[in-house]
């Protein structure tokens, strides 16, 4: 493929959606799904870029494990990488409470669940 290095793989690099371009309404939109939040959740306890797409205990399919992710995504929640074969994620704690301070520690609370 053009452009990208021997050994890469086939899929593209994620997009990530920067917090400061996110409303209100789209962060809270993102995390009413139950297993957005419960991503989320685990991510939250997790250490940055240890968790892959695949390790997460969802009832949902791959394709709307994707889909979910890239939801997160847009709403400047996760950031992902390609390892390997795998792709990994990390809670974007710091700049999504830059930008909706408190909200995060609001939704992580495991008393609202």
């Amino acid at each position: 493929m053009p452009n990208q290095p021997a050994g890469s793989g086939h899929r593209a690099a994620p997009v990530h959606t920067d917090p400061a371009e996110v409303s209100v309404l789209g962060a809270l939109s993102a995390l009413a799904d139950p297993v957005r939040l419960q991503l989320v959740r685990e991510l939250a306890d997790s250490e940055d870029w240890t968790r892959s797409c695949g390790s997460f205990d969802v009832p949902v399919g791959k394709a709307a494990l994707s889909h979910h992710f890239s939801v997160l995504r847009g709403a400047g929640l996760v950031e992902q990488r390609d390892l390997g074969a795998k792709r990994v994620n990390r809670l974007r704690r710091e700049e999504f409470e830059a930008r909706f301070p408190g909200l995060l520690h609001l939704l992580l609370r495991a008393d609202d669940a």
